[in-house]
């Protein structure tokens, strides 16, 4: 089973940029996204699009195009803050104000929630309870290996799996990992997307019982990105922007740009994909594996 998936914020960030949206930006998230649901509509396929709050605010006809064709609304918080980056109750007000406004938005409950940077860690698995409060029925917060800002390498599984936590139980759709020998890494979105030849993707997917990719508009972008200002850095990572730091976020944004879009146009010409929300009426549950956190 492979899921399609999309994190879509690009547009919401490009307004909040000190002195406003640059509009050669957002003509090119637009024309991307024209591209995108060109093919998919040719292929009929739908996704599962992580949309932030500030989205449904400040662009509701995207939402309300994707809603249109057929896509999936799903939350990627309120303003693309990360989870362990916020308090507790700083995540309760942020996940209540993008689920309230997505929904006002396109006027269907939100089922799923992804957070950035796949920010659900060892150290706040409290954010589990909040997404069930606020009536969260499947995650897809979690990459289940070591990586820059986070990961949960302890959490064991990288297929669908019941999380329970205090009382409480969550469908997780974890992110699915490449198996070379010690080695685990993801494939099937982001940089790893860009960094792998099609090949590996491919044969990884068909071989395996559960796939879910993860795309952002900017991974599909040619243009190379230019190296960000410390200002900006430490706006967006909230950590130091040294040199060191800018230079790293500059190579992995930089990586297999060319030809990303002609790679995913294949890949969705190549393979059948689901929603997360027709996934979740497909699989058993009942043998899905339990992750007890503490």
């Amino acid at each position: 089973m492979n899921i399609l998936t999309f994190d879509i914020e690009e547009w919401a960030l490009e307004a909040g940029r000190k002195g406003g949206a640059r509009q050669e930006k957002i003509a090119e998230y637009d024309r991307l996204l024209d591209q995108l649901l060109e093919v998919l509509s040719a292929r009929d396929l739908h996704a599962t699009c992580f949309c932030t709050g500030m989205m449904a605010t400040t662009y509701p006809q995207i939402l309300h195009r994707l809603a249109k064709n057929g896509h999936e609304i799903a939350c990627h918080s309120n303003v693309h803050t990360w989870c362990n980056k916020m308090s507790r109750e700083q995540m309760q007000e942020d996940t209540h104000a993008a689920i309230d406004a997505l929904e006002q938005c396109v006027g269907e409950k939100v089922k799923g929630y992804r957070a950035p940077a796949f920010s659900i860690t060892e150290k706040n698995p409290y954010a589990f309870e909040i997404l069930v409060k606020n009536g969260i029925e499947y995650d897809a917060s979690i990459f289940p290996a070591a990586r820059d800002f986070g990961g949960f390498p302890s959490f064991g599984y990288d297929v669908p799996t019941r999380v329970q936590y205090h009382g409480i139980e969550i469908k997780e759709y974890p992110i699915p990992l490449l198996h070379l020998g010690k080695w685990k890494t993801a494939y099937s979105g982001g940089g790893y997307f860009r960094l792998f030849p099609y090949g590996i993707i491919h044969r990884t997917m068909n071989k395996s019982d559960y796939a879910m990719t993860y795309f952002h508009i900017n991974d599909l972008i040619t243009e190379p990105a230019k190296l960000m200002s410390r200002e900006a850095y430490e706006a967006y990572f909230k950590e130091p922007g040294t040199l060191i730091n800018r230079y790293k976020r500059f190579i992995k944004s930089n990586i297999g740009t060319s030809d990303a879009m002609a790679k995913l146009i294949r890949l969705l010409h190549s393979n059948e994909f689901v929603t997360i929300a027709k996934a979740a009426r497909i699989i058993n549950w009942e043998n899905a594996p339990i992750k007890q956190l503490t």
